[in-house]
């Protein structure tokens, strides 16, 4: 799977578990070694780090005897390097979403194109609901492959006449994936020739194939492994949630439109069902950041409805050195580019948040001094807008790496992170003033969202446990 958060070790596991130190040493150096002695000599190149990892983890599985792997694609399907595999037992396409467009095209259709290349003859695929014309590119590929493609029946059915299925990992667009994963181990299980397959469930009338463009597969009654399986799956960095004393942080690698909103949805269920502080203030926090070809703008957009008090940007860098002044710093150019970039989000953020009130007269306007938000004098330092439900314009930051942004959200109160240096105190008046906000709030909740390489340094620096 791909990418990692933490240790590049996660790529490869093994019953679960990341291969070992010493596994993934003794193997990259036989693989390096191996390619380095017969690769060729006109175009003398290494694989680049996908690829290398990719035939690192085949050779991994094959010397260690594994009875099923499960490969992730790392970018579309049709040209990704981990799509040699000629007959598979089976294979999925989960929920299609708009991203990496420079490669993959910029419409659903042409992506579901690309995700269509992994079908393959006579091997079973199964997808999930798709919009209408995407599903029929899907269809359309596997009819050119000769590839048998069923629909995934939704959850509920699995549920008729039993209690509900409780899902491990959080979020109602993980039942989606959780009816494809059933479907997926049914039929490994098949062919392994297993008796504890779950016998298939009638076919109600109601699911008749009439206008329906891929037919649907049926459901069957779950095995109480299959039950503990799902009640038992863990995956970091997605709708994650770590409590910390008065912080608690939201995790979830959300990267595109589609799955910006699935986050959102959960972000304000799970900070719902929160116990309210019965003294004190909430403070809402999101931390973004966001990489590659994406429109940031649009995700940024789907994020404003959350009511944050403040929205912390940053690269995906954990450290930065920096002397005195971040300005005299003498940055690479990559720094420099993500750092361009997150000043980008903070001015898209704040248009956001000033269309919002234009659009709602009743909302209170900022008080502003040159374009920057500033504490209301008349209301002392804890309101950064007059009275209100909750301060609805909030002022957005940028630090120049993740323990900075982390340490600055937390203010000491996190046990895993330091508190704030002073003398690395942020200039920006609207940060001077979060600081009372954010130590005498009751309960801080932080989103941490955009990209699963920033949620995976967040980890890092919160988990590190994780490092080991």
């Amino acid at each position: 799977s791909s990418p990692h958060l933490v240790q590049v070790r996660e790529r490869i596991r093994i019953n679960g578990q990341p291969i070992s130190k010493d596994l993934f040493n003794k193997y990259f150096w036989l693989v390096y070694n191996r390619l380095e002695e017969t690769k060729d000599p006109v175009h003398a190149s290494m694989p680049a780090y996908f690829r290398f990892l990719t035939i690192m983890a085949f050779h991994v599985f094959l010397q260690e005897k594994v009875d099923l792997a499960v490969v992730e694609v790392g970018i579309g399907g049709t040209y990704d390097c981990t799509n040699i595999i000629r007959a598979p037992v089976v294979c999925g396409v989960s929920s299609l979403g708009i991203d990496h467009t420079s490669i993959l095209g910029d419409t659903m259709e042409k992506i579901a194109w690309q995700k269509g290349g992994i079908f393959k003859p006579g091997v079973p695929a199964f997808t999930v609901a798709q919009p209408e014309r995407p599903l029929e590119v899907l269809r359309e590929r596997a009819q050119e492959r000769k590839c048998p493609l069923y629909l995934c029946p939704e959850l509920d059915d699995f549920e008729e006449g039993c209690r509900a299925l409780e899902l491990g990992l959080a979020g109602a667009h993980q039942r989606s994936n959780a009816a494809l994963a059933l479907q997926l181990a049914r039929m490994w299980l098949q062919r392994r020739g297993c008796q504890a397959l779950g016998e298939l469930k009638e076919m109600p009338p109601s699911t008749e194939l009439v206008g329906r463009p891929v037919p649907l597969a049926p459901a069957f009654r779950l095995t109480d492994t299959m039950i503990q399986g799902l009640r038992d799956t863990e995956w970091l960095g997605r709708s994650q949630v770590l409590s910390h004393g008065p912080v608690t942080w939201y995790l979830d690698g959300a990267h595109t439109t589609s799955s910006i909103q699935a986050c959102v949805r959960w972000f304000r269920q799970a900070a719902l069902n929160q116990d309210k502080p019965h003294d004190g203030s909430e403070v809402r926090v999101l931390l973004f950041n966001a990489t590659g070809d994406r429109d940031t703008a649009a995700l940024l957009k789907l994020l404003v409805p959350c009511h944050f008090d403040y929205a912390v940007f940053c690269p995906n860098f954990m450290e930065v050195s920096v002397a005195n002044n971040a300005d005299q710093q003498n940055f690479n150019v990559t720094l420099e580019n993500a750092l361009t970039r997150c000043l980008e989000n903070q001015r898209t953020w704040t248009r956001l948040l000033e269309e919002k009130v234009d659009q709602d007269p009743w909302l209170p306007s900022p008080l502003r001094v040159g374009g920057l938000l500033q504490p209301a004098p008349a209301r002392g330092s804890l309101l950064l807008v007059p009275p209100a439900p909750r301060p609805l314009n909030s002022p957005a930051l940028v630090f120049p790496c993740l323990a900075q942004a982390l340490r600055w959200v937390a203010q000491g109160r996190d046990p895993h992170l330091a508190a704030p240096a002073a003398s690395g105190a942020h200039p920006h008046p609207a940060a001077s003033s979060g600081v009372v906000l954010l130590r005498e709030a009751a309960a801080i909740h932080v989103l941490v969202t955009g990209s699963l390489h920033l949620v995976g340094g967040a980890l890092r620096l919160l988990d590190p446990a994780l490092s080991q």
